[in-house]
């Protein structure tokens, strides 16, 4: 038989109460009482203009004259990664219709929706707005800054005819 020492089992045991008492009463967060927030509930009109510059790296996109020589380069890249999903109509494909797409975005972002889709997908309102729209991502096709600057200016021209 062993022989219990009751003295150190009790303070063992004490111990622990009290650390258990302390955890259980102190620390917790009362629940915060919602009734006095006002819900906001912002409205994203996605076929509206907005002038979001969107998220990633290009902030500043400086437009001249359209460059039909860029158009021309835009025009092969849409053709080859962008058409299976977008039409340069207004009529919605796997992804949006792109007729007027310059009136209603700014160049940035395009260029940011274009070059790093995962990205504004995930921190955009607008992009988050035509996700829940659309229900398919944007694939990211990996195109390059120049490449992206290229379908900007195609789709310039297609909106100015």
């Amino acid at each position: 038989m062993k022989n219990l020492n009751f003295s150190s089992t009790f303070r063992s045991l004490t111990f622990y109460s009290v650390i258990f008492f302390l955890h259980a009463c102190g620390s917790k967060t009362p629940p915060t009482d919602t009734s006095t927030v006002p819900e906001v509930n912002v409205v994203i009109d996605t076929k509206a203009h907005s002038d979001s510059k969107g998220v990633g790296k290009f902030t500043e996109v400086k437009l001249e004259a359209i460059d039909p020589a860029r158009a021309d380069l835009g025009k092969a890249v849409f053709a080859t990664k962008c058409t299976t999903c977008h039409k340069l109509t207004a009529d919605k494909f796997v992804g949006p219709g792109l007729a007027g797409i310059t009136s209603r975005r700014t160049p940035e972002w395009i260029m940011n929706m274009i070059t790093n889709p995962e990205l504004m997908m995930k921190s955009d309102p607008v992009a988050k707005k035509l996700f829940e729209e659309i229900l398919t991502p944007m694939a990211n096709q990996n195109i390059g800054d120049e490449e992206a600057r290229n379908i900007l200016e195609y789709l310039r021209q297609n909106d100015n005819k």
